[in-house]
């Protein structure tokens, strides 16, 4: 097993139990504890996990502790990256379908004043920013919300984003996996995201570097499934290369 394999499976690891333990990993791996801190201070510094006492913990479960402006601020230039790349990939006169999320709210930030868009969403963060540009028609998708991370979902939201197309959808997603798919840590809003693909015709995922290899709460749809993938020049490049066997095309900003 070579220090990328390795690292993966520390990984799964912590996505699977939360935490590592250094001796644990010495014993798995047949390798001192030294490299182990050695592969966990990489990992934390790729905003991967969170180094402690004697091991590690992932660092997803205090991200998602947050609210949505305090999670506006982690990784925030590599999101940023990603959502100029999208904006470039969105022609005038499109209709858009976007979830909840900083960095679909990032891209939605970032649209020309001056282009003409549809923007279906079941974000209130971003239907209610993208309401103030005059040049967007906006249609919030009604239904059971989530008030902390300001999301609609549920049967009526369903039940409405069935009555619509979009040309294109634009994606967040919390976990990106070359054998679990795309996941999410809202296991209510997983459903309509998968509704959301059927209704477009491209779908555009960003995830920023942190979430790929990762394996969420719930799972969304296979990685094939999308059309585009756009994370970061950061992002593991064992996964990256895993993923390539099944994304049409994956962008690295």
């Amino acid at each position: 097993m070579d220090i990328e394999e390795r690292k993966q499976k520390i990984l799964e690891l912590l996505n699977r139990d939360g935490k590592v333990k250094v001796n644990e990993l010495s014993d798995m791996f047949k390798i001192s504890e030294v490299t182990i801190r050695m592969d966990l201070a990489d990992l934390e510094q790729k905003g991967l996990l969170t180094r402690v006492h004697g091991g590690a913990v992932s660092s997803y479960k205090t991200y998602y502790s947050m609210n949505l402006q305090q999670r506006m601020k982690e990784n925030q230039e590599e999101k940023q990256l990603i959502a100029e790349k999208i904006v470039s990939m969105i022609d005038d006169n499109d209709t858009i379908l976007f979830n909840s999320g900083t960095t679909t709210l990032m891209v939605l930030r970032m649209i020309p004043a001056n282009m003409t868009l549809n923007v279906v969403t079941n974000s209130i963060a971003i239907a209610t920013e993208a309401g103030s540009k005059p040049n967007l028609n906006v249609i919030l998708l009604g239904g059971s919300v989530n008030s902390k991370y300001q999301f609609t979902y549920g049967d009526d939201a369903i039940s409405q984003l069935r009555r619509y197309h979009a040309d294109k959808l634009i994606l967040s997603v919390d976990g990106v996996n070359s054998e679990r798919g795309f996941t999410t840590y809202y296991d209510k809003e997983a459903e309509l995201v998968r509704v959301m693909f059927s209704q477009s015709n491209l779908s555009i995922v960003a995830a920023d570097y942190t979430k790929i290899g990762r394996i969420a709460f719930a799972e969304i749809l296979p990685i094939s499934e999308a059309d585009y993938i756009i994370t970061n020049s950061k992002a593991p490049k064992d996964e990256i290369k895993s993923l390539e066997k099944f994304c049409k095309d994956i962008v690295l900003v």
